[in-house]
């Protein structure tokens, strides 16, 4: 009979509550490794390999094969860390010990430091499931409209310092979402930069940009082309905004 003649005197409880447990070590090990794919091995604020680097180990690496048209990509990888690195930030220690936060010594807003900092994502455009540009200006699709609030278009713009620096002329959509994600602005100076829409608000007789000075909208960074923005451009674009809630204010 089963659990006599061939388990005898075994606690199949026991066991069944054991082997739960060595499952759920085994699962918490694995989580955390794959956790470490990005990020690994740590470092200290100067860039040298920390001596601390945790109970877990590296994982070994994996390489995720991207969709058509984006290299595939391997973690972790030195040469993956140091391709996507900054060099030589504008930014000194505020201390001696690790951890402390460091000042900016430049223009932070140019320097992308600070509040403005950005990472080095991927210098391409954002695409959908079917390899479509995702955003792109409003006037190049003909099927999409506001339909819904104020169309801001043909309004002026106004900085932080109550002066008109500009007009918008053109929304740049999310196309599968089907939101506003930039609003384009030709500037005074003849520039034509663009504008988070989070970061702006529309009222009825103009567009507000709360965060930048006449000065930081000639400054705020360009876009390489006029149909087309990358992940890169997005991030330098929004930071340059963002760190104006801080530092324009």
């Amino acid at each position: 009979m089963v659990g006599v003649e061939f388990f005898g005197d075994t606690d199949l409880a026991a066991v069944a509550i054991w082997g739960f447990w060595l499952f759920f070590a085994l699962l918490i090990y694995y989580l955390q490794t794959e956790n470490m794919r990005e990020g690994y091995p740590l470092e200290k604020d100067d860039g040298s390999i920390s001596p601390n680097q945790g109970p877990f180990p590296v994982p070994a690496p994996k390489t995720f094969i991207m969709p058509e048209g984006v290299p595939d990509v391997t973690v972790p990888s030195a040469e993956n860390e140091l391709r996507h690195a900054r060099a030589e930030l504008a930014l000194a220690r505020t201390a001696q010990s690790e951890g402390f936060p460091h000042a900016p010594i430049g223009d932070p807003m140019l320097d992308g430091v600070g509040p403005a900092s950005w990472v080095p994502r991927a210098d391409r455009a954002e695409r959908d499931g079917e390899g479509h540009i995702k955003i792109q200006p409003m006037s190049k699709r003909d099927a999409f409209f506001v339909s819904a609030g104020r169309d801001p278009r043909g309004m002026p713009v106004v900085a932080n310092d109550d002066q008109v620096v500009g007009e918008v002329t053109d929304l740049w959509i999310d196309i599968p979402e089907q939101l506003i994600r930039y609003l384009q602005i030709k500037l005074e100076t003849g520039q034509t930069v663009l504008a988070p829409i989070q970061l702006v608000r529309v009222t009825a007789r103009y567009v507000d940009v709360r965060t930048l000075n006449t000065e930081r909208m000639a400054q705020v960074p360009q876009t390489a082309s006029m149909e087309q923005i990358t992940l890169l451009e997005e991030e330098k674009i929004t930071a340059f905004y963002g760190g104006g809630e801080l530092y324009c204010r």
